[in-house]
């Protein structure tokens, strides 16, 4: 879920949508570990896929479109800028949405998602210092009139969270689309 404000997500992503064609989805599994630090990483993606640069931004332009992702960028080990913290909060079923669009639209949140049980809100704060971090959390909620559970890390796992999107794809029995109608 993410803000309304910027663009506007569906519900669900339509099985035929560009984020499932296999252009995009080779584009979402190659970069999802190793994006390119250089000066002109799209470029450096597109010659690794085959594909030209425009190519490559237009592809994660549509994806962000559709909500496939929510945004293009590093994942900072925690603590190793500034600081961060797992926040949680309660909120109405028929909140979810509103909530989650709101939480989306601050710049440091980094994503957030729904899920079962009380706390059924969570979502991830960066900022550049506990001050700026906690104005955020209590931002927050003031303005959807809903407490945030500040979940600092105690202690550090590292998981890796790449999922293979091609083997999804090529059990999900999906036809990939040829080059020119996934960009289009």
């Amino acid at each position: 879920m993410q803000s309304a404000g910027r663009r506007k997500y569906p519900d669900r992503v339509d099985e035929h949508a560009p984020c499932r064609r296999l252009p995009n989805v080779r584009l979402l599994n190659e970069f999802q570990r190793s994006f390119p630090l250089e000066p002109e990483p799209f470029a450096k993606m597109g010659e690794r896929l085959g594909m030209s640069e425009d190519d490559v931004v237009r592809g994660l332009e549509q994806l962000l479109t559709v909500g496939a992702i929510s945004r293009v960028g590093p994942v900072f080990a925690p603590g190793a800028i500034g600081v961060s913290t797992l926040a949680a909060m309660a909120v109405p079923v028929s909140r979810v949405g509103e909530v989650a669009r709101r939480i989306s639209e601050l710049s440091e949140v980094n994503h957030n998602y729904e899920r079962e049980g009380a706390l059924n809100l969570w979502f991830v704060i960066t900022a550049e210092d506990d001050a700026h971090l906690q104005a955020t959390l209590s931002r927050i909620a003031d303005e959807v009139g809903l407490p945030v559970h500040d979940l600092r890390l105690e202690e550090e796992f590292r998981i890796d969270l790449g999922f293979d999107l091609e083997a999804d794809h090529l059990r999900s029995g999906i036809e990939p689309a040829d080059r020119d109608e996934a960009l289009s």
